[in-house]
């Protein structure tokens, strides 16, 4: 069953791809919450999927019973595991396996480590602002939230800045629309396969310091780090590292322009942006991640079936209302705020210091150079949804700066 059907009781038949959802799906996660904590639906695979806090963080956690083998909100099309070596990432590993390839890639995204690529965000940051200001109105989602993540991600890995465009279009392929079209999946998913086999075999032949080299030159436990992780979490950078914080960045500009009172604060209190970013990760939280039952289980008292798929909704999870208070609302100075956007448990992002330093600086760079903007037409603004969520194309207008 997809999403041709309407919807008629969402605890039983709830579909994450349902457009109405995919705009606006608060309401539906607190109607669930009250009624029935843990939804079902025979959708896209069918699938189980918690919407309070405690829910979510006990499937997190439950490292036993609950496998990250499969973290997609849809099957995954078979053609993903490659001549029996599984491609295989951090997010995307079981014990004991996970822990030292987790910590193989940590100290690239270490506070420090992350800190080296602040000013080269600044800059970028204005360069893009600079090729739309005198225009007096911009995408805010294309031209500029999207245009952040690919380029940092290329610094990082030591690739070409300049195919940020194309990198867009893969993770959209792979991530977005793939999810509900597994040829699109498979044809995104080849090219990036492709991609990096020609990375890899270029750092082969002449290394460099970026993370591309040190994984192929790495230690893991005594031996050499398997190609099959290597590939898979050079995909994830990719993949996960472009499209969660381009959803987040648009988000928040989302919000400040539609909610000028908020966006008037920034401008006035800047040292605020770090406290505000965190309260739009939790009120806007853009990943649902999935795992697979690898045995019988409970989560909240309903039982899931070995094989069943279970979805993380932390976006679901940051706005109950026994964890958060008045979750609804947007609060840029909240000080109570251990939201989990990026997961919970062993497999928490890795890259949540780089994603908070790119919002960071998006934000701060649009304020001030941009210090008064509104959405140009509320109902034009589309959203993505289903793994990650965010909005796609924002038009924003604002004062053409007087020279």
């Amino acid at each position: 069953m997809t999403s041709t059907e309407p919807v008629n009781d969402w605890a039983e038949d709830y579909d994450i791809f349902d457009p109405d959802f995919v705009k606006d799906p608060y309401p539906v996660w607190a109607d669930l919450r009250g009624e029935c904590p843990v939804a079902h639906t025979d959708r896209w695979g069918g699938s189980y999927m918690p919407t309070t806090f405690a829910a979510v963080r006990e499937a997190a956690a439950d490292v036993d019973h609950l496998s990250s083998r499969s973290v997609s909100v849809t099957p995954a099309p078979q053609s993903y595991d490659d001549k029996g070596a599984r491609i295989r990432s951090i997010i995307s590993s079981d014990a004991p396996e996970h822990t030292p390839e987790r910590r193989l890639m940590l100290p690239f995204f270490a506070p420090k480590a992350v800190e080296r690529y602040r000013e080269h965000t600044q800059d970028l940051c204005r360069t893009l602002i600079r090729g739309f200001i005198e225009k007096g109105r911009v995408d805010a989602g294309t031209d500029y939230a999207r245009q952040i993540p690919p380029r940092i991600i290329a610094a990082i890995l030591g690739i070409d800045p300049e195919k940020a465009d194309d990198f867009t279009e893969w993770v959209q392929g792979a991530l977005e629309l793939g999810l509900t079209d597994p040829e699109i999946r498979e044809h995104y998913g080849e090219i990036i396969r492709q991609f990096f086999l020609d990375e890899i075999a270029k750092r082969q032949e002449e290394p460099d310091e970026h993370l591309i080299s040190f994984l192929l030159n790495a230690d893991l436990d005594g031996g050499e780090v398997p190609m099959h992780v290597v590939r898979g979490n050079l995909g994830l950078m990719l993949v996960a590292g472009i499209d969660t914080t381009w959803s987040s960045i648009g988000s928040a500009l989302w919000h400040l322009a539609s909610h000028p009172e908020d966006r008037e604060r920034l401008v006035a209190e800047p040292e605020l942006i770090p406290t505000a970013v965190e309260e739009f990760l939790r009120a806007y939280s853009p990943v649902t991640m999935a795992r697979l039952a690898s045995d019988d289980t409970t989560i909240a008292g309903c039982p899931v079936s070995q094989g069943e798929r279970v979805l993380l909704s932390f976006p679901a999870a940051n706005r109950d209302p026994e964890v958060f208070e008045n979750p609804e609302e947007v609060i840029i100075d909240r000080q109570r705020n251990r939201h989990i956007a990026f997961g919970s448990g062993i497999h928490r992002c890795a890259g949540s210091n780089l994603a908070r330093m790119e919002m960071q600086v998006a934000i701060a760079e649009f304020l001030a150079m941009i210090p008064e903007f509104e959405l140009e037409d509320a109902s034009a603004v589309t959203w993505a949804g289903g793994q990650v969520r965010g909005p796609r194309y924002l038009p924003i207008k604002f004062p053409v700066p007087k020279i």
